[in-house]
């Protein structure tokens, strides 16, 4: 006798769910352990004894001498950082997305920026950079979203150009000072020792003077008494 088939769509429905698998996003209540324990890691950036003074998005390109083009070296923020202790200010500018040093150096007294002929939004400068892991003698040019950015940050590196040079001046000054402090202390005891070193001398000439008249008496006494 053949057996009949089962036609009653519920009874399939309740076989289905009965043998279905469970769904991988499915919540079982088993508490699971990591394997690792990771550990939070404290990560330098190397500007913890810096502040900055200006923070502005900017895209940077570097002038390829032998290639004789502009070469875009990131988009990133471009920051003046201030030394907490010395007092030194560098230029730093790191890409956006993976935080790549694209430059890396110090606002000397003699750097200047000018505005990129034709482009308002864009300024050009050389310094000696350190991006790449040693000193290089490098001409950039950064273009900012906004003609505002630009001239703030022109301003700003004017600026502490300036402040630089004049700190450097009075740091001269200050060791001129301390040098001619120094050599007018050393002329004073020299001065007070000129009058002892003269006793001393006219003491060993009166000395020397009554040893050679005596030395006189002493072989004239034999030929008197003979």
């Amino acid at each position: 006798m053949a057996s009949t088939a089962k036609t009653d769509p519920e009874e399939h429905k309740r076989e289905d769910e009965e043998n279905a698998p469970a769904a991988d996003d499915e919540d079982t209540g088993a508490q699971v352990a990591p394997i690792v324990k990771l550990e939070e890691v404290a990560v330098s950036t190397g500007e913890e004894d810096e502040d900055p003074i200006l923070d502005l998005k900017a895209k940077l390109y570097r002038f390829d001498k032998e290639g004789n083009q502009w070469k875009e070296r990131g988009v990133g923020s471009v920051k003046l950082l201030k030394h907490k202790v010395s007092g030194k200010v560098r230029l730093v500018m790191r890409q956006s997305k993976t935080l790549k040093i694209c430059a890396n150096h110090l606002v000397r007294p003699t750097m200047t920026v000018q505005e990129h002929a034709g482009n308002d939004k864009s300024c050009v400068w050389h310094a000696t950079d350190f991006a790449d892991g040693e000193l290089k003698e490098e001409m950039f040019c950064i273009r900012f979203a906004s003609v505002e950015n630009c001239k703030s940050f022109m301003e700003m590196v004017q600026e502490v150009a300036e402040s630089q040079g004049k700190k450097e001046e009075n740091k001269d000054a200050t060791a001129t000072a301390d040098l001619l402090e120094k050599l007018t202390v050393e002329e004073s005891k020299t001065d007070g020792k000129e009058p002892e070193e003269k006793a001393a001398a006219s003491e060993d000439k009166e000395e020397d003077a009554a040893a050679t008249e005596e030395k006189a008496k002493t072989e004239d006494e034999p030929a008197s008494k003979a």
